[in-house]
């Protein structure tokens, strides 16, 4: 009787997180560390603190990221698959910038970028922060190869042609330039959302555009 018993016990514990929450947890951490490392700085602020404005233990923090700089890394990245994807879609002769403003007004893919105005405040801090923009160029290293798939793609090439890969190393320092750059130029006092929104893909249309020009 007490082996039958235990043989249908139900196991106890909580059930294993699944894939999406994992992914929305590193988000609220990254939310939350960016907050605050510009409101009292990297060195002051503790995986403790990190932690505690999540509503999560450090470990928990450390479990999902190996430093306090590396948290941030969600923002980062978010959105490298729709851009990704923007390239893909990407047809000849339609303006890069038009085909990545659409895409971004997708609700389902405005929802996996973070706020624009925390990640301005962000990119920001790289400028001062070594920790941070090690971060920051790590995320743009790792994109190019997602890019240059996209590209090769897009133009029925092999996967490691020399030119899509070409064109997605031109296509990513355009893109971090012009991120930072508007970043740079941008306060956390500046103008409303929409016309962030308008600066930042006007900036990054002028840096298509350079890329089209090439090199004289």
């Amino acid at each position: 009787m007490t082996a039958a018993r235990e043989g249908t016990r139900r196991p106890t514990g909580r059930p294993p997180l699944t894939e999406e929450r994992k992914a929305e947890i590193r988000l609220e951490i990254a939310r939350a560390a960016v907050d605050l490392f510009v409101t009292q700085g990297v060195a002051a602020t503790t995986g403790e603190q990190i932690g505690a404005a999540v509503g999560v233990s450090a470990r928990t923090v450390w479990r999902y990221f190996p430093t306090k700089e590396s948290c941030v890394r969600p923002l980062f990245s978010a959105g490298i698959d729709v851009i990704a994807d923007c390239l893909r879609q990407w047809r000849p002769g339609e303006p890069l910038d038009r085909v990545i403003g659409r895409e971004f007004a997708v609700e389902g893919n405005l929802a996996a970028v973070p706020d624009r105005s925390t990640v301005g405040a962000l990119v920001r801090l790289t400028r001062t922060e070594p920790g941070l923009r090690a971060i920051w160029l790590q995320t743009y290293d790792e994109a190019e190869p997602a890019f240059a798939r996209a590209l090769a793609e897009r133009a029925g090439l092999p996967a490691d042609d020399l030119r899509p890969a070409i064109q997605a190393a031109m296509f990513n320092a355009a893109l971090r330039a012009a991120v930072e750059y508007h970043a740079w130029h941008t306060t956390d006092a500046g103008p409303a959302p929409e016309a962030t929104q308008a600066e930042l893909m006007a900036t990054l249309r002028s840096a298509m555009e350079v890329v089209a020009q090439g090199v004289a």
